[in-house]
């Protein structure tokens, strides 16, 4: 571990070169976040060259439920899925393992510290879900998806967004060029440097396509299927009947 690694909330120090597991992982990407929450929408807008609005706005026309819907936002942040669940309609309601991020929400939809993992929801108890550029941070997917076929209706629905390189060979190079060299420039001018030389190399933890899919069908969800963005991949799951 580098000796100038930074140190976070909580005494964890950040090395951001490795992909650590279980609880240390957890307490790292809590404080991590707890970190760059601050001036995180601005580096998003600026890294993807606000393309992960449109993203988001995608996510939300895939998603398919009527105004009204309970929808939960998952690893919410600072309440952007929020905005777009609401601006639909919908009722929103937003979980975040990171105080920093909760206290920097712009969102009037209520929020709930709590670990997306082990949810203080009922079953059954809302309509659908939504999760924005998380899933690499959680420490296991399984389970996740798991917790997450418990809370949401038979029928409901989930649109989940994460980032993806690109599938045309030309073009993953020139992604893993920006998303391994640029952003973390970008994000040592703006925020923190080391949290977004970590953040690139996070989107390893991320499993192929046809095994996110195979999780999410023995949880299950039905019709699964997926939407390939420039950088970014939406996949879209209904809660299969009980």
């Amino acid at each position: 571990m580098s000796p100038d690694s930074p140190i976070l909330d909580e005494g964890v120090t950040l090395d951001p070169d490795a992909l650590p597991s279980g609880e240390q992982k957890r307490r790292q990407v809590r404080s991590l976040f707890d970190t760059i929450a601050p001036r995180y929408d601005l580096v998003n807008r600026i890294m993807s060259f606000g393309l992960d609005v449109r993203w988001r706005k995608a996510s939300m026309k895939q998603l398919g439920l009527p105004a009204g819907s309970v929808v939960i936002d998952l690893a919410c942040g600072t309440g952007d899925f929020c905005r777009e669940i609401e601006r639909k309609g919908m009722v929103a309601i937003g979980l975040d393992l990171s105080m920093g991020m909760l206290a920097e929400a712009r969102t009037d939809a209520p929020l709930v510290h709590a670990d997306i993992l082990q949810m203080p929801l009922a079953e059954t108890a809302v309509d659908g879900a939504t999760c924005g550029f998380a899933l690499r941070n959680l420490i296991e997917l399984p389970g996740f998806f798991d917790e997450v076929a418990r809370v949401v209706r038979p029928d409901g629905r989930i649109a989940f967004l994460d980032a993806s390189p690109p599938e045309n060979t030309l073009l993953r190079f020139g992604h893993s060029i920006y998303f391994n060299r640029v952003v973390p420039l970008i994000g040592g001018l703006l925020s923190e440097g080391r949290a977004y030389r970590y953040l690139p190399k996070s989107v390893a933890y991320l499993p192929p396509w046809p095994e996110l899919k195979a999780q999410l069908e023995a949880a299950g969800f039905v019709d699964v299927e997926r939407a390939v963005f420039s950088g970014a991949h939406l996949f879209t799951a209904t809660r299969a009947a009980h």
